[in-house]
């Protein structure tokens, strides 16, 4: 995994959720799950950035784009204070 091999040398920006089919198509609950998901993979020993790779289509609901950015805060809130 890239994380692993590169996580000590490398920022990773972006990834938090995917902008393509999760974010337009999922529930609320599952944007959270992959939300929480990403960060915690991705945050590990620093060097992340959370953020959409791609622009948010749309059609996508505006409840899913709060549901991404608050399962964000929340994991934030737990894990870093």
């Amino acid at each position: 995994m890239l994380k692993e091999k590169y996580g000590d040398k490398l920022v990773f920006w972006g990834g938090g959720v995917d902008t393509q089919r999760m974010l337009p198509y999922g529930t609320p609950e599952e944007v959270a799950a992959q939300v929480k998901e990403r960060i915690d993979i991705l945050s590990k020993g620093g060097g992340y950035v959370f953020n959409t790779i791609h622009n948010i289509v749309g059609d996508t609901p505006a409840e899913n784009i709060w549901a991404a950015f608050k399962a964000a805060h929340e994991y934030n809130a737990e894990h870093f204070g």
